[in-house]
């Protein structure tokens, strides 16, 4: 198994993921605008979201979306310990605890955090395509086309489940599975063994 995913090996699959939720409002939006369109997606959820909103969490499972773990509360690879860094993804892991699938917040991990990751039986899961949803300098159309743009059988495309980046998100969502659709692509969950 490769030390980290960045693309799936796939010629007629997406993989779309929302980091940072739960989120109240936000993430029934999202589920909702994926029935729409019969897309699958994967939910890197932060632990403290997922403590405070476990029926979202329940909510994503039982519509067919796979969840990940965030960490408990967005913890920075390149500033914490490896120790301190796996005790936020085990405490995170207590509220999401049927996912081995782990998204290191700001695409930030160590060596020996990715090594002690996979020792563990987790699989890091990273992307070749962001939004930039979060960024108030992209306009909605841009963060739509920044992921249309490049968009390829196999791309691991990033969005939040945020409220920071709920306007750009919401705006681009839409477009970009009518676009995935239109180039006869489908979208799937992330699974461990990709």
């Amino acid at each position: 198994m490769p030390t980290m995913l960045w693309k799936v090996d796939s010629k007629s699959s997406v993989y779309l993921t929302f980091d940072d939720g739960p989120t109240p409002k936000i993430t029934e939006q999202i589920l909702d605008i994926l029935d729409n369109y019969g897309a699958k997606a994967t939910f890197f959820c932060l632990g403290n979201n997922a403590e405070l909103y476990p029926e979202l969490v329940e909510e994503i499972v039982a519509r067919g979306h796979a969840v990940g773990n965030h960490s408990y509360n967005h913890t920075r690879g390149w500033l914490t310990s490896t120790d301190n860094y796996m005790a936020s993804a085990y405490r995170a892991g207590q509220f999401l605890p049927h996912t081995r699938l782990f998204r290191p917040p700001y695409g930030r991990i160590t060596v020996s955090e990715v090594a002690r990751m996979r020792s563990q039986g987790w699989r890091v899961v990273m992307w070749n395509s962001i939004s930039e949803d979060y960024d108030h300098r992209v306009s909605p159309p841009r963060c739509a086309r920044k992921v249309t743009r490049h968009l390829r059988a196999g791309n691991i495309i990033v969005f939040h489940d945020s409220v920071k980046a709920s306007k750009n998100m919401l705006y681009s969502l839409p477009r970009v599975l009518e676009e995935i659709q239109k180039r006869g692509l489908k979208c799937e969950i992330i699974t461990a063994d990709l």
